[in-house]
């Protein structure tokens, strides 16, 4: 395997070369000398201007879910009982996708799509907003995204990296996951509370079995999307979606459904289709609110949450498809690598900023570099498409929760593959991942879970007469989620409400 170093910021006259080459350049496609194949090496990379805007397009298919999905995650109340328009939300993740996705094209010059994290998205429309207003869960993601840039200027990311142990990285993207398939079968009614005694905390509908044509449509859409990934079709969940919602416009023509069933979205074709976005949202931020709402302790483990679940992800989705595009010289460098990573980090301020929650790299452009695309242009091509969406918000109000919800489950099932990489014999590196993997959906909260997982990392290696492995930054992380953890009775001691 390619050993990528992230040290390496330079780009040679002629780009990377392909691995194994000879540093020859094969010939140059159509479109040599024009302004676009200059500014962004497409010659040089041996891609095309056709199959740039090819590979842009691809990737929005496989990414333009997060549309419908993101206010769907961000729709919980704030501490103030406030819930935010759907409508509102759809607008402003289109526009900071647009925003932060070109900004990756023209300035990373790499074919890396953004738009609002699903990690960081569950992280805000469950944990930060129970604990504090919408302006001011937007000023910890404007925190959060300046922290990330600032590591990424000083090389911090680096010391980070080594810091943390890899089996609680790779256990935080399952438990997120879990989590997140957690929020979409309650969404979707699926998984309800049990409120009968001498039964268990959940259950399989209301009792015990599905009920009403909602939770149908929840499983038709799964099903679906699950299906049409089994065949490798493009943009499955997309397609899956729109599968769903069709099919749940149909049983509600046919079948006398209250509206309030459907959650958010009602299937029915909306007045108007085309209509002005509403940016009402934008600059609605409380930079340091959150620290006084919810408390200075409280509100850090949540920067510290949202930076993890935000930078760790972007860095091993853009390694990973740096390589896959082949944008690495002989020696594994990734050229720009710190560019991209810059604009990642930006993207938490920009959707902080925008009300659209973080932005991160997505995955799914990995679907664009399959079908060719080798650089920023084909970002700048799927920023324009999320910018066309803008005026078509209304759509997304066809959408109901219980077929979005599906995304969510879909989600889910991809995140939590990290399990394989995950050493089971070595207690050192199972405890903390069963730790984490467990509490974040058994407990509703990711929190909890990367703060168990980091401190049963180190009391573990302390029990193994190995206290010093975990290093430094591990020690002081591990004493402040046990503050956390303790924080009741600590009020209780100190005789503070």
């Amino acid at each position: 395997m390619t050993q990528i170093s992230v040290h390496s910021d330079s780009e040679s006259e002629h780009g990377p070369r392909e691995p194994g080459s000879t540093g020859t350049q094969p010939a140059p496609p159509a479109g040599n000398g024009t302004f676009l194949d200059t500014y962004f090496k497409i010659s040089a990379r041996g891609s095309s201007i056709g199959r740039e805007f090819r590979g842009g397009v691809t990737t929005f298919m496989a990414m333009a879910y997060i549309l419908l999905l993101n206010p769907i995650m961000l729709s919980g109340a704030d501490v103030l009982g406030n819930k935010l328009d759907p409508g509102q939300v759809t607008a402003v993740t289109a526009l900071a996708a647009l925003v932060t996705t070109v900004l990756m094209g023209v300035v990373g010059n790499a074919p890396l799509a953004l738009a609002a994290g699903l990690s960081v998205s569950g992280v805000v429309g469950t944990a930060v907003i129970a604990e504090m207003t919408w302006p001011q869960a937007m000023g910890l993601c404007v925190i959060y995204g300046a922290i990330i840039m600032l590591m990424v200027f000083s090389g911090l990311r680096e010391t980070i990296m080594n810091a943390i142990p890899m089996s609680v990285k790779h256990a935080i993207t399952i438990g997120i996951g879990l989590f997140v398939a957690m929020i979409g079968m309650v969404n979707a009614g699926f998984v309800q509370e049990n409120a009968a005694p001498g039964g268990g905390p959940v259950m399989l509908g209301p009792a015990g079995e599905l009920k009403g044509w909602p939770v149908i449509v929840f499983a038709v859409t799964l099903l679906s999307i699950f299906m049409l990934m089994a065949r490798k079709i493009r943009g499955a969940i997309l397609i899956g979606l729109v599968i769903g919602t069709a099919v749940a416009m149909i049983v509600n023509a046919a079948v006398d459904i209250p509206a309030k069933a459907w959650g958010l979205g009602v299937p029915e074709l909306p007045d108007n289709v085309v209509e002005t976005p509403d940016f009402s949202l934008i600059g609605d931020v409380s930079l340091f609110g959150g620290f006084s709402e919810a408390g200075a302790i409280t509100a850090s483990v949540l920067v510290f949450t949202l930076v993890f679940a935000g930078f760790f992800d972007a860095m091993a989705t853009i390694i990973g498809i740096g390589s896959e595009a082949k944008l690495v010289d002989d020696k594994g460098r990734m050229p720009g690598l710190n560019k991209a990573l810059a604009v990642d980090g930006a993207g938490g301020v920009i959707g902080g900023v925008a009300g659209a929650s973080g932005q991160t790299v997505f995955v799914e452009s990995a679907t664009g570099v399959g079908d060719g695309a080798r650089t920023g242009l084909s970002s700048v091509i799927t920023g324009g498409l999320f910018g066309l969406m803008l005026f078509f918000t209304p759509i997304a109000g066809m959408v109901p929760s219980q077929v979005a919800a599906a995304a969510l489950v879909v989600i889910g099932s991809m995140m939590i593959t990290q399990v394989k990489h995950i050493d089971w014999e070595d207690l050192a590196s199972s405890v903390p991942a069963f730790l984490t993997i467990v509490i974040m959906p058994f407990t509703y909260s990711i929190t909890a879970g990367v703060a168990a997982g980091v401190i049963s990392y180190t009391l573990i290696k302390t029990a193994q007469g190995k206290w010093k492995d975990p290093g430094v930054l591990m020690w002081i992380l591990t004493v402040a989620f046990v503050a956390w953890f303790a924080l009741h009775p600590i009020k209780e001691w100190l005789g503070v409400s």
